[in-house]
């Protein structure tokens, strides 16, 4: 995915409410914003990466079905952290607590908490360290666990609250986290098919 980085000038920073304007006047964009203030455009990611996606997240819409533990929530839906930015994983998990915690009110633009659970997968022009470094800021703003899953290396990279970083050589393994996910379980060599 191509990133293009804007430099908004600190006089003319935006609020969340103009951020999101921006962004829904500009649907054919994902865009982010990080702590710095910085607007993060990418284009739409091919159609390998948006494969890969869809099956990780087909695989937590049946496991959410059949349990009713929370919400989904694909790439077009940001989550305001409390580092002041604004991200959109490709995945992310909301207890149903948080999610029946917020008012209507802010169910309708940028989410104002951070998920329990996301999932980022790296396509072709991703480059690892801005990914690894965006994983880590999920789990500092409040995530307990994020999966960043490399297809082009065939490597997850699990990251969880106040542990080292876990990686996984190879799509022949089960991701699974109890605390977080119950009774989940990914197998990765689902995106072998991809």
């Amino acid at each position: 995915m191509d990133i293009i980085t804007l430099d908004i000038p600190s006089s003319r920073s935006w609020s969340n409410d103009e951020l999101f304007e921006f962004c829904a006047a500009n649907k054919g964009l994902k865009i982010e914003r990080d702590e710095k203030g910085y607007i993060i455009l990418m284009s739409p990611s091919g159609g390998f990466s948006s494969k890969c996606n869809s099956i990780v997240h087909g695989e937590l819409y049946i496991w959410n079905k059949k349990n009713k533990l929370g919400e989904l929530f694909d790439s077009s839906g940001g989550f305001l952290l409390e580092d002041g930015s604004m991200r959109a994983p490709d995945v992310a998990f909301l207890s149903k607590e948080k999610w029946e915690n917020l008012k209507d009110s802010d169910k309708t633009k940028f989410l104002p908490l951070c998920p329990e659970f996301v999932v980022e997968v790296r396509s072709k022009t991703d480059r690892l360290a801005i990914l690894q470094n965006k994983m880590q800021a999920w789990i500092q703003n409040g995530s307990k666990l994020a999966w960043l899953i490399d297809p082009l290396e065939l490597m997850v990279h699990i990251y969880r609250s106040g542990k080292e970083v876990e990686t996984l050589a190879g799509f022949n393994h089960k991701l699974s986290e109890e605390e977080v996910l119950p009774e989940f379980e990914f197998d990765l060599r689902l995106l072998n098919q991809a």
